[in-house]
């Protein structure tokens, strides 16, 4: 039976990870959010054991970045963000979690219900102040050249 170190403060969308009651990984642009790519295969390893190994798509993965217009387009954080979850999505594919489909969290900058715009999350850079022109990241350059 696979042991779960971890606990998980659960939201309506979201779990936070804490060992020993102290939160693990970087924080991210919001204070909600920490960075701990393990704790990807961890949960799903978790849900295989549980739940009998349900069929599924993990349907928002991503991080945030504050809203800096000089520097959002190179988003390296959130590359290395991906590119590590993915790894342990793999690994956790490898050792039997039944894992149908991923979408990074979120294809396009938008106003995030508690920071407003002040933080990004979207692979595709929209400019709030020009007409909402859109521009591909440089995350969103790694994404289309991982998937090839």
């Amino acid at each position: 039976m696979f042991h779960n170190p971890f606990t998980y403060s659960k939201f309506s969308f979201l779990a936070i990870a804490t060992r020993h009651g102290v939160r693990i990984g970087p924080q991210a642009a919001s204070n909600w959010l920490y960075i701990y790519p393990r704790g990807i295969q961890d949960l799903l390893l978790y849900t295989k054991e549980k739940f009998n190994n349900p069929v599924i798509y993990i349907t928002e993965n991503g991080v945030d970045e504050v809203n800096d217009n000089a520097k959002s387009l190179e988003d390296n954080m959130r590359i290395d963000y991906i590119s590590n979850h993915l790894a342990y999505v793999q690994s956790a594919i490898e050792n039997g979690v039944n894992v149908k489909g991923y979408f990074a969290w979120s294809l396009l900058d938008n106003f995030e219900w508690a920071d407003g715009f002040s933080v990004r999350f979207g692979i595709i850079y929209v400019d709030f102040k020009d007409g909402l022109s859109r521009y591909p990241k440089k995350s969103a350059q790694w994404f289309k050249k991982f998937l090839h």
